[in-house]
């Protein structure tokens, strides 16, 4: 019996562990009950390197009813929060079809994030990804973005106040983890950290190693590459592109 996540070509690389594995057209979600959103999100940036920005961002923010009602958030628990429905695969990186873009709104697809980060810092480290993905040596761009939740810092909570009896916990800080595969076969890692607050640094200054992020994360990145070359990766800051 074949692995069915090894027929996702988001998945080629490895599939982290999670509650609930959501297998999307053109991404992939490892979907947390305890946190009540997404643990990690993957996608390939641009999987059939179209001329992205021929379809309209849709909008259509909608819960994802195939996770169970106790687990899943709604659009009620961020109505009056003051947080957005911040993308882990961002509507931009899905363009190429209505289909493609509509999955992106699943709510399964958000975490809270206010609007001065998600408007902001994290939109420019989504940009600089898809400029990543337009340089001439990369195949392919792997993308996996998730919350980080330090448990040494109050916890904050939105939809409280509604009825469906679900509290979504806001991540102190996102990830976003990239691996490029260049023309030569050559496989290349960098990682981000961003507290999910109003920032004014450099994308570079956010950079740490892939290494780090697992520990942060809890989870396991890119497992079906062995070897020491990928554990040097893994533990490299590289310069931004």
């Amino acid at each position: 019996m074949p692995d069915i996540f090894s027929l996702k070509p988001e998945t080629r690389y490895g599939c982290p562990a999670a509650d609930h594995i959501l297998i999307n057209r053109f991404y992939v979600t490892g979907y947390s009950y305890y946190f009540r959103q997404a643990k990690w999100a993957l996608e390939i940036v641009d999987p059939d390197k179209k001329i992205m920005g021929e379809v309209q961002r849709l909008n259509n923010f909608r819960p994802d009813f195939r996770v169970p009602k106790r687990f899943r958030a709604d659009l009620s628990d961020y109505r009056h929060s003051g947080f957005d429905r911040g993308h882990l695969v961002a509507s931009e990186n899905m363009h190429d079809e209505i289909v493609q873009n509509s999955e992106t709104f699943l709510l399964s697809n958000m975490s809270p994030q206010p609007p001065q980060f998600n408007r902001k810092k994290w939109r420019a480290l989504e940009h600089a990804v898809r400029k990543l993905d337009l340089t001439e040596n990369v195949l392919e761009t792997y993308v996996i973005t998730g919350p980080i939740f330090d448990f040494y810092s109050p916890i904050r909570m939105i939809g409280e106040n509604d009825e469906n009896g679900i509290r979504i916990p806001v991540p102190s800080h996102f990830f976003k983890c990239i691996l490029t595969e260049e023309k030569s076969g050559r496989l290349k890692m960098w990682a981000f950290e961003m507290e999910n607050a109003d920032l004014n640094d450099d994308l570079a200054d956010y950079r740490v190693t892939t290494a780090y992020v697992e520990q942060r994360a809890g989870i396991l990145l890119w497992d079906k590459l062995t070897g020491p070359e990928i554990e040097v990766e893994k533990n490299t800051v590289r310069n931004m592109w």
